[in-house]
């Protein structure tokens, strides 16, 4: 099989589909890799260690998409690569379908297969190939919320960790997964208060066990979450339901109780953001402000650091990526349960429940 790796196209995207180690693997099982040339730059890997294990570097994304039976991709196709798709070709990457409309529509014209990373569900009920990059964002959030708290950046001028005789700031966190876990630890870790936020009473359980003295859980309802956000410096959205839109469990007129330059970092943007007045933004301009409150709603979080990112999300995807190659993706998905849940998009029909009913499109089986 020829597998394809193009040049990530969205703003400040740093990842990469595929490493060294990755080509050579697929190379040693008689597969040819294209590799567009440049496309490590960002995470620090040479055209050079590519072809020192049996890649062939190709100078433009359209020599990839046109010569690839399998394209593997870190973020969704953006427009000036959707004429690219084609019929019968595989694509594997991060779609976030139920949060673009446009993206929805044009991969169903195009008839590719489209693989999604974010709903491949392995045997336990996990999201392996969400995981690492959700370790990487819940961690990166406290990181950015910190210096965005700064009053340079239109933030409260406060510490996260306080210092002796000033109190640190406080911090919610909603939903309990593997973000909030994530950046419940590190804002812990600082010396912040925390309070983290779920439905899911054994999972917070579970919190309360592993985590120190200074997170907090609380059952998530509507007047839990309107206190926390009163007492908050911080608040973290970390909020997700495999494949659908996630819901605006914050609301414009919330804001209003919040203190004054508060910061929200809502890393559930990928999905539509958590809360109402989230919007797309970039590394270059990653904040805007509603009603006093400095919003963070970066969609390519790990993107900023791209080496970090680029391993971990690649130790996940490679043995999927062997799999679609050495068996094709029609026996691949079918042998697999896991990448079957990954299959959002097939041949010109909507796969996927969730992607389905939230544009009100017919839903067929994989």
């Amino acid at each position: 099989m020829i597998v394809g790796v193009p040049k990530e196209v969205k703003q400040d995207e740093y990842r990469v589909a595929m490493v060294p180690a990755g080509v050579e693997e697929l190379t040693r099982a008689k597969h040819t890799v294209l590799i567009q040339s440049g496309a490590g730059a960002g995470s620090g890997i040479t055209d050079e260690q590519y072809a020192a294990n049996g890649a062939e570097i190709v100078a433009t994304a359209a020599d990839v998409w046109a010569r690839a039976d399998l394209v593997v991709k870190v973020k969704e196709p953006l427009p000036e690569e959707w004429p690219h798709m084609r019929r019968g070709q595989t694509v594997f990457t991060y779609f976030h379908f139920a949060a673009d409309e446009h993206l929805t529509g044009a991969v169903l014209r195009s008839g590719i297969t489209a693989i999604a990373y974010e709903t491949i569900k392995d045997a336990k009920g996990t999201l392996p190939l969400l995981t690492p990059m959700s370790e990487v964002a819940g961690r990166m959030s406290i990181q950015e919320g910190a210096k965005y708290l700064e009053r340079p950046f239109d933030g409260r001028g406060i510490l996260l960790a306080g210092v002796p005789g000033v109190p640190p700031a406080t911090v919610s966190v909603i939903g309990a997964g593997v973000v909030g876990a994530n950046a419940a630890r590190v804002a812990a870790g600082l010396g912040a208060n925390v309070f983290i936020l779920d439905v899911n009473l054994d999972r917070l359980r579970y919190i309360d066990d592993v985590m120190p003295q200074n997170v907090t859980t609380v059952f998530s309802n509507r007047l839990n979450i309107l206190d926390c956000l009163r007492a908050s410096d911080l608040v973290i959205g970390a909020v997700l339901i495999p494949g659908a839109k996630a819901p605006h469990l914050v609301r414009r007129a919330d804001l209003k109780v919040m203190q004054p330059r508060a910061v929200v970092i809502d890393v559930a943007i990928d999905q539509g953001g958590c809360f109402e007045t989230s919007r797309p933004t970039t590394h270059a301009n990653p904040t805007y402000m509603v009603d006093d409150i400095v919003h963070y709603c970066v969609t390519n979080m790990p993107g900023a650091v791209g080496r970090t990112s680029t391993y971990a999300l690649t130790n996940v995807t490679l043995p999927y990526a062997v799999q679609l190659a050495n068996k094709g993706a029609e026996r691949a998905v079918q042998e697999n349960p896991a990448l079957l849940a990954g299959v959002n998009i097939r041949a010109g029909r909507v796969t996927n429940a969730a992607v389905a009913e939230t544009f009100g499109l017919e839903h067929t089986s994989a």
